[in-house]
């Protein structure tokens, strides 16, 4: 090879000089590990000149983990084949510089061991560029490459930076709540409270004095001032989820405030300034709420000034997959467990559901599966009884959106294998039961396996009659 190529040459190739114009780090060993060469690329990379380097032992010069632990070249003979590794190299400035290792045996023409070669490639371009293609899929805590949340990754730290009112809509479990915490946490609002208020947990004579406060002795009970959340909020966010079920009442209180910016307890004549963002949520169709008469029509223009539709999960293509990774990672860390991936099998049967609890009923799916899986995969076993004895899911079973954003029921209803009607509110029902179970009864313990609010667990419990009495 080499006789070819010099005899399709008018001259002898200069080595050095040819070495040295290659973009990566060469560096050429003898027998005893000693530097005979190094390129320039990789003086640059380690601080070192050649005559400094010359002579010198290879692992003063490419300091490294490798060399710390068990170097590839001592166990290597004539037969050997090349072996790589990734490693940090320490050069010499004590800067810690990621890089790809590849070493070979270099032989003389009868096959004799001459020394080494290797290759030395600084892999910080590709770790940063690594960086930005995740940040690209993740804006705080929100997870998605899916063209929908793409958009809504670009316009969150735009709407981050005023104060103008938020609408978030989208269905339950869609991540309302973590679009939210993400514009408060991007705006200049971050050191200040984040304060969120459930407006369908609490009654109705409980929430105005919860949102607003009340002076001692406004009612029977008021037995000492009490500040409410917008007061609490001030310089911060007031979050105001389930904004659908809030009261008429309330709703009329509400308006005022968003125009005057001045709360008045319940008792009190006098009002204070509230320097508070306010930004509502919803899974119910308030246009259609306000053609009820069910929610005021000038409440929902003023809040309506930003609006972020949350695409339901079953539309957003590649991101569960996304996510399933998200929390198979985040629940191993946890829970102290070393499940490495999902089986091929599981997989289908999680990318062909349609999540009608969305990404909150994704998240309890892989963490009932982690806390039930002894394997190092996540097997179709592993996953809850309603996802594998159900038949193959289709376009039919998929909740109707515009039936379930205006609080509706929808026609989201599989068959189980003995054909009885397997509802949504019936797997639900068994997740709950399932957690009651691993909890012993104990409600709080049971919120946070299904990672709800108290008030969520008990409002559902309610719901579906269930008691741990």
């Amino acid at each position: 090879m080499q006789n070819r190529v010099q005899e399709s040459l008018d001259s002898v190739i200069d080595l050095q000089s040819v070495i040295d114009e290659i973009p990566m780090g060469i560096v050429v060993l003898d027998r005893d590990r000693r530097v005979v060469f190094l390129n320039r690329s990789l003086q640059a990379l380690t601080g070192f000149s050649h005559k400094e380097a010359v002579c010198v032992p290879c692992h003063q010069i490419l300091r490294n983990r490798i060399c710390l632990k068990s170097c590839p070249t001592l166990g290597m003979h004539t037969d050997s084949k090349s072996e790589s590794c990734e490693t940090d190299l320490i050069n010499r400035d004590r800067i810690r510089v990621p890089v790809h290792i590849h070493l070979a045996p270099l032989k003389d023409k009868l096959g004799n061991m001459m020394g080494f070669l290797e290759t030395i490639e600084d892999l910080r371009p590709i770790r940063e560029l690594d960086a930005k293609i995740s940040q690209a899929y993740v804006f705080a805590h929100l997870v998605g490459r899916s063209p929908q949340m793409e958009k809504i990754f670009q316009i969150l730290p735009v709407i981050a930076q005023n104060d103008s009112s938020v609408l978030i809509t989208g269905e339950t479990g869609t991540g309302k709540d973590r679009v939210a915490e993400a514009i408060h946490h991007a705006s200049g609002r971050s050191k200040g409270p984040f304060v969120k208020v459930n407006c369908g947990a609490l009654p109705e004579t409980l929430l105005e004095s919860e949102l607003f406060g009340h002076q001692k002795g406004a009612f029977t009970g008021a037995v000492e001032n009490k500040p409410g959340r917008f007061r609490l909020a001030h310089n911060g966010t007031l979050y105001l989820t389930e904004i659908g079920d809030l009261p008429l009442a309330l709703q009329v209180k509400l308006l005022t405030f968003l125009d005057d910016q001045v709360v008045y307890p319940l008792g009190s004549t006098r009002g204070f300034q509230a320097n508070v963002r306010v930004i509502a949520a919803t899974h119910r169709n308030l246009e259609q709420m306000v053609r009820e008469g069910r929610f005021r029509a000038d409440l929902l223009f003023r809040l309506n000034v930003v609006r972020i539709q949350i695409p339901p999960l079953r539309n957003r293509g590649d991101d569960i997959r996304l996510l399933l990774d998200r929390f198979l990672n985040e629940l191993n860390s946890r829970f102290g467990k070393k499940i490495s991936s999902f089986s091929k099998k599981a997989l289908e049967i999680l990318k062909s559901y349609p999540y009608p609890g969305n990404v909150r009923e994704l998240q309890n799916i892989v963490e009932y599966a982690v806390n039930i899986c002894q394997e190092r995969q996540v097997l179709p076993q592993h996953l809850p009884s309603y996802l594998t004895e159900s038949p193959a899911w289709t376009p039919e079973t998929v909740p109707n959106t515009e039936l379930a954003s205006s609080g509706k029921s929808s026609n989201f209803e599989p068959l189980d294998p003995d054909g009885h009607e397997q509802t949504w509110a019936a797997a639900e029902r068994r997740m709950i039961m399932d957690a009651l179970v691993k909890a012993g009864g104990r409600r709080s313990r049971a919120a946070e396996l299904m990672r709800w609010g108290r008030s969520t667990l008990w409002r559902k419990m309610k719901q579906y009659g269930i008691s741990t009495k």
